[in-house]
């Protein structure tokens, strides 16, 4: 993908989680709704930005696989917490 689409991508995205802040809205949909967005955007900046798009499928399993952890430790902190 080209990198300007991406970081269109990753702007919009971005905007649309501080929108959702500044709106005051809240509840465990959005959190949800922001975790799959924070993995979207990981996912192109891992891929396009990172470069790892076209090397060995192992080497992006083990990048994704992190970014699948932090998610779900940051999930598994929120919902301790609710």
């Amino acid at each position: 993908m080209k990198a300007w689409l991406v970081w269109l991508l990753l702007v919009v995205l971005t905007l649309l989680t501080w929108w959702a802040g500044c709106a005051g809205y809240s509840g465990q949909w959005l959190v949800a709704a922001l975790l799959i967005s924070v993995f979207v955007k990981g996912h192109f900046v891992i891929a396009d930005f990172m470069g790892l798009r076209g090397v060995a499928m192992r080497w992006r399993l083990l990048v994704h696989g992190w970014l699948v952890l932090v998610i779900g430790l940051i999930f598994l902190a929120y919902w301790i917490g609710v």
